[in-house]
């Protein structure tokens, strides 16, 4: 990829993407701040102050709804004009217990909050004044054994919940280290994968409509190791490794691998630490047809390695059922210093893809312009 645009903000101005000025709160350093997006494409900002946004869901009519863990709240943002920015927000709910797990389907919202699962129905047509929330679902893990989801609805109709560890290395008891299936009319569940650490991002080749699932490795083995993941299911029940095994071949030194136990090894590995979160096929027809059908995966970025790695949203190209190259649309990381950590991706009605960032609570849009675009100068 050629990167070609430059973003920057100078101490008291404004951020300028491609184009659009904005204002991005108090500069505290005289220094400018960059954000690297490849060539053909350009950033916007389109919604600010939504805490730790986490994950993010698109209604029907396109309202962009986003999951925020440490504030409790889940927000509801509309652009009616059209613009590429939100021109009005709706406050959903507040004081719920880590409602970061988002998935809309058939006009409701689903969010995974920490031992169950709620809908709000109608949403968009209740938006000024939400109704309370039901609970469809009671048997999650939680009340006090903390863990990542992540939430989404499959072809089958069905909704999917991964249930992350609840350590850095475990054996953990099912249903943590699991990703589930639930029929959200009868309760009933399936297991569909187990052996998983962290995964907040899945989605379904549109060509075969297998899963593919990002999974975010131990900490504490040093710089290099071990690999994040990205995984593809084949059959339901398959163990995909934790804590036995990272990556292809980095056995965990504090436990055996069952004798008897068959590991699926990832489909491919990423630098260890980018921390994968945010996985989308890419369904739109706004981008070129190069990057239709492909993986795009939103890196979290490191927090304890000794040089910064991720902190972008990468491009993985596919070929059939394999994941042939790896490259970068948009860097969030001038230098050692993060411009954001993108979390969640979405597809936006018109083809571009939303982008939450759970460092300074800002929702990003990407989109394409095409190469005859002029670069953005300050």
């Amino acid at each position: 990829m050629n990167f070609c645009n430059r973003i920057g903000r100078k101490a008291g101005a404004g951020l300028l993407l491609l184009g659009t000025t904005f204002g991005y709160g108090t500069a505290n350093a005289a220094q400018s701040v960059m954000i690297t997006v490849t060539k053909g494409f350009g950033v916007s900002l389109y919604a600010t102050e939504l805490g730790d946004a986490k994950q993010i869901a698109v209604g029907d009519q396109g309202t962009l709804f986003v999951g925020s863990r440490k504030s409790g709240t889940i927000t509801a943002l509309v652009d009616s004009n059209n613009d590429g920015r939100v021109d009005r927000r709706y406050l959903i709910a507040k004081n719920m217990e880590y409602p970061e797990a988002l998935a809309f389907h058939n006009g409701d919202l689903y969010a995974a909050l920490d031992d169950r699962i709620v809908v709000f129905n109608n949403i968009e047509q209740r938006l000024k004044r939400p109704s309370r929330p039901k609970e469809i679902y009671d048997r999650l893990p939680g009340k006090g054994s903390k863990s990542t989801r992540g939430i989404k609805f499959g072809p089958d109709g069905r909704l999917y919940i991964s249930i992350s560890a609840p350590c850095n290395v475990c054996e953990p008891v099912v249903p943590f280290g699991s990703i589930i299936a639930l029929n959200v009319n009868t309760g009933e569940s399936q297991q569909i994968a187990t052996g998983i650490r962290q995964v907040v991002g899945f989605d379904w080749n549109p060509l075969d409509n297998k899963l593919w699932f990002a999974d975010s490795s131990r900490e504490w083995m040093g710089d290099n190791i071990p690999p994040d993941e990205i995984n593809r299911i084949d059959a339901s029940g398959e163990h995909f490794g934790f804590p036995y095994i990272h990556g292809k071949s980095i056995k965990e030194p504090a436990y055996n691998q069952p004798k008897n136990l068959k590991i699926e090894l990832p489909v491919f590995e990423l630098p260890a630490h980018v921390a994968p979160m945010g996985l989308l096929f890419y369904n739109g027809t706004q981008f070129p047809k190069e990057y239709q059908q492909q993986m795009l995966v939103a890196e979290n970025g490191s927090w304890n390695r000794s040089s910064k790695v991720g902190y972008q949203i990468v491009l993985l190209k596919m070929d059939g059922d394999k994941v042939v190259s790896r490259s970068t649309l948009v860097s969030f990381l001038d230098g050692e210093f993060p411009v954001a950590r993108p979390y969640g991706l979405a597809l936006a009605p018109d083809g571009s893809v939303y982008i939450s960032d759970d460092l300074k609570g800002n929702i990003y849009r990407l989109f394409y312009k095409g190469n005859s675009a002029d670069e953005a100068d300050e």
